[in-house]
């Protein structure tokens, strides 16, 4: 009888030992560590909407973009990355304001070479920023109004909303 109830007690004393022991060495990721999913990404058409108050927002936004074209591979054909700028970020692509915004503008229009990502901007934002068509950078597409092409990017031509 006493040795039943030694084996019950180990056997009902081990697991609990064990995950003592578990959890002592992994206080702090009891669960252990994410694991990456191989997701494979098909291309697919993007439009993002785009309204920053920051160099380093708008910075965050083309890394966002970027990554995602690789993702696609740069596909020109099955891919379009739209970006319709309307925000406090219409003033880095003032070409008076070059020299100051050189660098990321050099990075944005690197990134339209591929032909798959474009930038669209609001006239009437732009406008409310005091810049005319003749103001911005050649890159950029100008459109009459940011939400009305976003919805015409979404309903007419199957992009993907992002913000």
């Amino acid at each position: 009888m006493r040795i039943k109830i030694l084996a019950l007690l180990t056997c009902l004393l081990l697991p609990a030992s064990l995950l003592a022991a578990e959890a002592a060495n992994n206080s702090t990721a009891p669960w252990g560590s994410a694991k990456l999913d191989p997701v494979e990404y098909k291309p697919h058409k993007v439009v993002y909407d785009v309204s920053v108050s920051s160099e380093s927002a708008f910075t965050h936004v083309l890394d966002r973009v970027s990554y995602l074209n690789k993702l696609y591979q740069a596909d020109p054909f099955d891919s379009s990355i739209v970006m319709v700028l309307h925000g406090n970020e219409i003033p880095f692509f003032a070409i008076k304001n070059y020299d100051k915004y050189k660098v990321l503008m050099k990075r944005a229009r690197s990134l339209t070479q591929s032909g798959n990502i474009r930038f669209r901007m609001c006239k009437l934002a732009a406008q409310g920023h005091g810049f005319e068509l003749a103001d911005i950078h050649g890159f950029v597409e100008m459109v009459p109004m940011a939400d009305a092409e976003i919805v015409r990017l979404q309903q007419e031509e199957g992009h993907v909303y992002m913000q």
